[in-house]
C-alpha cells in the first residue's frame, strides 16, 4: 500500500496529492489494475508480447535508417 505523509505542516494538499499520484504511477498500481480488469487468455498475452517485440525492432530499424540517411 502506498502512503504519503506531509513533509511539514505547511505542505499544501495539492502538492501532497501530486506526490501521491506520482508514486502510484511509478509503482504501476493502475496499470496492474487495468490489466486485471478483464481476463485475457495466455495465448493472447504471448501474441501481444511478440507483436510488441516486433514493433520495437521495426522502430529501431527505422531510426537506424534515418540516422544513416536512407
Amino acid at each position: 500500500m502506498i502512503q504519503v505523509t506531509r513533509k511539514d505542516g505547511k505542505e499544501s494538499v495539492e502538492n501532497l496529492l501530486r506526490r501521491f499520484s506520482r508514486k502510484v504511477q511509478q509503482a504501476g498500481v493502475l496499470a496492474e489494475a487495468k490489466a486485471a480488469q478483464y481476463f485475457e487468455k495466455p495465448v493472447s498475452k504471448r501474441d501481444r508480447r511478440i507483436r510488441a517485440i516486433l514493433r520495437n525492432q521495426r522502430k529501431a530499424a527505422k531510426i537506424k535508417k534515418l540516422k544513416l540517411g536512407r
